[in-house]
């Protein structure tokens, strides 16, 4: 009874259970307040929110309409400079290791061993650390993007004006890519020189700009254009005859192929076969075009020619034929397999 009665006792009374009820009714209205207070706050965050994606929405259809509108001859640019731009990146090594065989000609004493491609390869991680391979890759950029633009837009407007209603035969390819790779090369053949000079580890030029400041103040304007006659002998009929095995390899591929995901592989495929082909005849003009454009004396491409033949005899005209051969192949497969599927993409027929 003692129990029941305490028990009793325990509960609140009335007035204590309105007061209780009071209370909880005082914090739930301040509670619902607060809720009723931030829900235009949030309201507004999201409005915001959505409108700055839909203004990046809006900026980013804008860019892409732009593009779309964008003359084929820039669009033919801009895919050609992105091409160029992997290409360079990855062949770099090659380029410089090429540069480095063709001018130890000029030391080689008879009877000496011939060095190789991989033993360069390891004298310049060796001597100068891993990414001294890539020594000269500035100038690379600063020649084969904007170059590769070039061509691949002369390519494009030579082929539209000349060539509109079908497929280039065998002569035509080799006149179009000869003459987009003429412009091209004329185009940046002060960045080409500034490239073979950094490259041959005989010169301690820190940049480009102050490269072609110094060659222009001590050697003057022609030499800037040195070895113009060597590069064209060497990249016209290089880019010519590989257009027109590109081309012609293309066209010999079984329509199955044409039609699947393989496309690219297989165009990728034709360009290392055209590529090798193409390096092995140019090599002779490479060399020579090296020889000329190291040279801070005046060299004539007919003293260049007899100078090598004399210090190294006719295999001298093939040194640094492999890597050479490897990275021209590699480079121009790449970027002709990337600017036909990136000119794809924009509904171009290249």
């Amino acid at each position: 009874m003692t129990g029941v009665c305490q028990a009793a006792a325990d509960l609140p009374s009335h007035g204590d259970r309105g007061d209780a009820f009071t209370t909880s009714s005082i914090l739930l209205s301040n509670g619902a307040g607060h809720v009723a207070a931030a829900a235009p706050e949030r309201a507004r965050a999201r409005v915001v929110k959505g409108g700055e994606m839909q203004e990046r929405q809006d900026s980013a259809n804008s860019a892409s309409g732009s593009l779309a509108k964008a003359h084929p001859v820039l669009k033919a640019f801009m895919c050609g400079s992105l091409s160029g731009t992997c290409s360079t990146l990855l062949f770099q090594p090659l380029d410089l290791v090429k540069t480095r065989l063709q001018m130890l000609q000029s030391n080689v004493k008879p009877g000496t061993p011939m060095v190789g491609m991989f033993t360069m390869f390891l004298h310049v991680i060796r001597t100068e650390n891993f990414f001294g391979l890539w020594k000269g890759v500035s100038p690379s950029f600063v020649r084969c993007v904007p170059g590769v633009g070039i061509y691949f837009s002369t390519f494009y407007s030579l082929k539209q004006h000349f060539i509109q209603d079908h497929s280039p035969n065998a002569g035509q390819a080799v006149l179009l890519g000869a003459g987009a790779r003429t412009v091209a090369g004329v185009s940046m053949l002060p960045v080409t020189v500034i490239k073979t000079r950094f490259e041959s580890g005989r010169f301690n030029y820190v940049s480009v700009a102050g490269a072609l400041s110094s060659v222009y103040k001590t050697e003057g304007i022609r030499a800037l254009f040195s070895g113009l006659t060597a590069t064209l002998l060497r990249d016209a009929p290089f880019s010519g005859i590989y257009v027109m095995f590109y081309s012609q390899a293309k066209k010999a591929l079984p329509q199955e192929v044409s039609c699947t995901v393989y496309v690219p592989l297989a165009n990728f495929g034709c360009g290392v076969v055209a590529g090798v082909l193409a390096s092995l005849v140019t090599q002779p003009a490479d060399v020579v075009k090296t020889h000329i454009q190291v040279s801070t004396l005046p060299f004539s491409m007919s003293q260049a020619i007899r100078y090598i033949y004399t210090e190294t005899g006719l295999w001298g005209f093939f040194r640094g034929a492999l890597p050479r051969s490897l990275r021209r192949t590699l480079m121009a497969a790449m970027a002709w397999t990337v600017y036909e599927q990136l000119m794809a993409r924009m509904g171009l027929k290249s």
